[in-house]
């Protein structure tokens, strides 16, 4: 398992369980110290202290990040300062196709991003990886910052593509619940492309595969060059799912 994978799953979950008892424990001065303005307790181990991307990585942190898709305002509160987009009003398209909480994303983090209409939940998930994942492995395996992301988009009125035609489940393109992501550039000048160097230059190759490992911590489903030959060329992240890392 890469170590730019971060804390979610049921052990995580359980220790924030354990946690949050223990606060229960400690009773009316526990909640006290939480609920104050000033609290001493940092955002990212305060349960109750709405997320931010900058926050630390904690085990509170899935928790915090599922409660701030839940509405566009918190949502936007959790990229504020750290993402260039702009507010949206909702997308109705054709059928059940749409974007419910609609933002046009230009930059998360370091990075640039191609300006694409998404919705906040994957604008927030990709500032988070973007930030605690894929920036520390740029800097570890290539040695410099990654200064763009490639996408090939986000919305796309369609049904699930597979290896024998289209399918008749509504992709999660067709409400924005999803990404495509070709590769980098980095600030050095060094691009990262997925259909040329998942198997190619073994530095490149290693911070691919720590981009994906890590995406499947950020993202509910995460799909890759290993899932089959439609992702030769690109990670496909959900904002939904159970859990496939592939």
């Amino acid at each position: 398992m890469s170590r730019y994978r971060d804390h979610k799953g049921p052990l995580a979950t359980l220790w924030a369980a354990l946690f949050l008892a223990l606060l229960g424990c400690i009773g009316v001065i526990g909640w006290t110290i939480l609920t104050q303005p000033d609290s001493p307790v940092p955002d990212g181990w305060n349960p109750l202290a709405p997320l931010h991307v900058t926050d630390a990585v904690t085990l509170f942190t899935p928790m915090k990040l599922r409660h701030a898709e839940m509405s566009l305002d918190s949502c936007l509160a959790a990229l504020d300062g750290v993402a260039s987009l702009s507010e949206m009003t909702p997308l109705s398209g054709e059928g059940a196709c749409g974007i419910a909480d609609r933002v046009t994303l230009a930059a998360v983090g370091q990075s640039r991003i191609d300006p694409l209409q998404t919705s906040c939940a994957i604008a927030l998930r990709t500032a988070m990886w973007e930030r605690h994942s894929l920036q520390p492995a740029a800097l570890e395996i290539l040695g410099s910052p990654v200064s763009e992301l490639r996408q090939v988009g986000s919305y796309s009125c369609r049904n699930i593509r597979t290896p024998n035609g289209n399918s008749t489940q509504l992709s999660t393109h067709a409400t924005a619940e999803a990404i495509d992501i070709t590769g980098f550039d980095l600030a050095n000048g060094t691009t990262v492309r997925l259909i040329r160097d998942w198997d190619g230059d073994p530095q490149k190759a290693a911070f691919l595969r720590a981009a994906r490992d890590s995406a499947c911590t950020w993202f509910e489903t995460t799909l890759s060059p290993d899932y089959n030959a439609l992702h030769a060329d690109h990670f496909h992240l959900q904002s939904r799912g159970w859990g496939t890392c592939r």
